[in-house]
């Protein structure tokens, strides 16, 4: 490659890569939440902690070497962060359906994370798994992950390949099986109240079943929510530390 400064150049764009794709897409640091100069300051300073040590380990590269690599190393970000966002999505589904199921669909409002108008308990919901994200410090697990990804998949080693591809698709169908396994006790409840005052109206017609329904629907849910709270944080490490191995057995399989 020509001068040291352009190789330095090309190795802090590979080793960059990696840090601003998982930025990009990890939860909470990649929300609308966090001004864009602040997740670009903790990007260069990750990249300039990072650097000494990576850096050492790249031969002199090529520039058409350097920019693929680059590449390889933006999908391995991607794979680390969007893992762990598909838990957020299948937490926000949960809501938006236990939102349906309650009567709360027309009640919408804008997503402070993302910016979309989503159903009052999908924003709920999130609100609360970014909670339990933080309390669990699962951003200081995604950060250790990060270092130690440039140990088992170093740059220039990832090949996207069928199997890696279905494994994200896997990781993607899978937010369904959470979302429903989140919002399975209020469902339940939900559903039996149905069932009950179905019967109620047929032994009752005069009886304003819509009406009361929809009020006791509503005190129910959410009476089976909170005391179904208690069970998130050990739920959701479950999911966080599943979300974690998946990425790291997604990078085993693009090598």
């Amino acid at each position: 490659m020509g001068s040291g400064l352009e190789a330095m150049v090309f190795r802090l764009a590979v080793v960059g890569a990696r840090v601003s794709a998982l930025m990009l897409f990890v939860p909470f640091l990649a929300g609308a939440t966090i001004a864009p100069r602040i997740k670009a300051g903790f990007t260069v300073v990750l990249t300039a902690l990072l650097y000494p040590v990576v850096a050492a380990n790249l031969a002199t590269l090529s520039a058409a070497r350097a920019w693929q690599m680059v590449g390889g190393e933006f999908i391995i970000g991607l794979i680390m962060g969007i893992t762990l966002q598909f838990v957020f999505e299948a937490v926000q589904l949960a809501g938006q359906i236990v939102g349906f199921q309650v009567g709360h669909s027309l009640a919408n409002l804008i997503n402070p994370l993302t910016d979309v108008e989503t159903t009052v308990l999908s924003n709920f919901y999130q609100a609360v798994a970014v909670l339990i994200f933080l309390q669990l410090e699962v951003h200081h697990w995604v950060l250790r992950g990060l270092v130690k990804s440039f140990t088992f998949c170093p740059p220039g080693t990832v090949v996207v390949t069928p199997a890696m591809a279905e494994g994200v698709w896997r990781a993607a169908g899978g937010m369904l099986i959470v979302a429903v396994q989140i919002a399975i006790p209020t469902l339940l409840a939900t559903m039996l109240i149905d069932l009950a005052l179905g019967l109620l109206g047929k032994a009752s017609p005069q009886l304003p079943v819509l009406l009361v329904g929809m009020s006791l629907k509503s005190i129910v849910a959410l009476l089976v929510l909170v005391g179904a709270l208690r069970f998130w944080p050990a739920l959701l490490e479950r999911y966080f530390g599943a979300a974690l191995a998946t990425s790291e057995r997604l990078l085993h399989l693009a090598q």
